[in-house]
């Protein structure tokens, strides 16, 4: 199984650092807005504990 994979690798390996590769990465758009609600839901923790901070010699 690894003489496979070390084959593949060999076999593949130059395509994954080619630059101006015609590919282009496909987007799911759930797992995109997923990870827009993960942002805002830290964004809003990180100002909410910036708030909560200040009395403590926080920002």
């Amino acid at each position: 199984m690894i003489h496979q994979w070390k084959r593949a690798l060999r076999e593949g390996a130059s395509g994954v650092f080619e630059r101006g590769s015609s590919k282009k990465a496909a987007i799911d758009e759930e797992q995109l807005k997923e990870l827009y609600a993960k942002i805002g839901e830290l964004a809003l923790a990180n100002s909410f504990l910036e708030r909560k901070l200040k009395p403590w010699g926080g920002k």
